[in-house]
């Protein structure tokens, strides 16, 4: 049988944006940094790419898509959209398969887990970014008093240029509150590529433009001990993952000399959030998740807990036919609100259970780390809220919400 022809597309990030050559287009992107740069596709062929699901051949697309897209499409056009896309990386292939291998060595090679998203979502010049850091983030922050020992933090993970203010509350909370006997840092952050385990931990140190920060190896390896899957078996995806990039940014400021460890995690829950059912029935995520409270209790007051976490991704370039109405934008506040709620009443079940009743339409991103910090947060601490915000695209309209928490006891 010939290759790819039946071809799969792989689980890669997939949003419509304005192209200058196709008017609009569906932007592929891959989280798992394979693929070496994204794909720009006509947007009228998105269903083809969308309906790639490995069990129709190449004039069954045709076909399909057709249908979909209420025209006709050629099937020379999807032969040679399927060529695009497997030259790429794009195909689960066996193009694919050997250069994942090949970059997936050279990672685990590395000393290093390197600055990745340095100078494009944030500035790589040392100086620059301390300046965008203070005047542009921390200086335009709400002072809050917090009410006792602040231990958990809950900060946005989109660009720092337009969540700035979001990040500027959730971190100024955090340069005033910061016990001195802290040293571990416990940071949570969503994997936007699907994972084959439930949560995956990195040790190798976090390469910023302010210096790196050192992984704290006892833990990770305490976590491991004690866990009923290899947490290191979906380390690769910590390489060009920003969820945890854009928090250490900001600890490595904040921190200054201090000697602060993290333990860097990704939070899929993969098997959990695609069945529908709470994290605390899969085996495998529960063996982590009461290893990582069990630890977060051990190291007391030595340990806080940092979330990098959004909420809604919502209009058109997210997949939605328009951007939403000021009523639509209310529904989605309110929306927000409520899981905002579970989280400073620190109930994971609560949060969980409500976010999942939209997942398809509200696309909450942050529904792995904050269920998993909500679990392992210590006892007694509830959340206070900094800021939130619906941050609009101001060409098509499409909101990403996000909300930032201290956790205080």
């Amino acid at each position: 049988m010939e290759t790819n022809s039946y071809p799969r597309l792989r689980s890669v990030e997939a949003i419509f944006v304005p192209h200058d050559a196709f008017g609009r287009a569906l932007l592929l992107r891959d989280g798992e940094g394979i693929a070496e740069a994204a794909l720009a596709i006509r947007a009228d062929l998105a269903a083809v790419v969308t309906s790639m699901d490995g069990t129709r051949s190449i004039e069954a697309l045709a076909r399909h898509a057709g249908s979909i897209a209420g025209q006709t499409i050629d099937v020379t056009t999807v032969r040679q959209l399927v060529t695009e896309l497997d030259a790429a990386y794009f195909l689960d292939s066996p193009h694919y398969v050997r250069k994942r291998r090949e970059v997936v060595a050279a990672f685990k090679s590395r000393s290093e887990r390197p600055a990745h998203h340095a100078g494009s979502a944030y500035h790589a010049d040392a100086k620059e970014l301390r300046r965008f850091i203070e005047n542009d983030c921390l200086a335009k922050a709400r002072r809050v008093a917090g009410r006792g020992r602040m231990v958990g933090l809950c900060a946005p993970h989109m660009d720092l240029w337009r969540a700035s203010v979001g990040y500027g509350h959730a971190y100024a909370a955090l340069a005033e509150s910061l016990p001195d006997e802290v040293d571990t840092m416990f940071v949570l952050g969503t994997s936007h590529t699907p994972m084959r385990r439930p949560f995956a931990v990195c040790d190798k140190p976090f390469v910023t433009p302010l210096g790196a920060m050192s992984p704290d190896r006892e833990a990770i390896a305490w976590l491991a001990s004690r866990s009923r899957f290899d947490v290191k078996e979906d380390e690769y995806l910590h390489k060009c993952e920003h969820s945890l990039e854009f928090q250490v940014v900001f600890l490595r400021h904040l921190v200054g000399t201090r000697p602060v460890r993290i333990v860097p995690i990704l939070c899929g829950l993969g098997r959990a959030i695609s069945s529908g059912i709470e994290p605390s029935s899969d085996a495998a995520a529960e063996s982590f998740l009461v290893a990582l409270r069990e630890l977060v209790e051990r190291r007391g007051e030595r340990s806080f807990v940092v979330v990098g976490a959004d909420l809604a991704h919502v209009g058109p370039r997210f997949g939605d036919a328009r951007p939403l109405d000021a009523r639509q934008r209310d529904e989605l506040l309110q929306r927000d609100r409520v899981s905002i709620e579970r989280m400073v009443e620190r109930d994971a079940r609560g949060f969980y259970v409500h976010v999942r009743e939209d997942l398809d339409t509200r696309r909450v991103c942050g529904i792995g780390p904050i269920y998993t910090a909500l679990r392992v947060l210590p006892e007694g601490a509830s959340g206070e809220v900094l800021h939130y915000d619906q941050c609009v695209d101001p060409g098509e309209g499409s909101i990403v919400s996000h909300a930032s928490l201290g956790f205080y006891r």
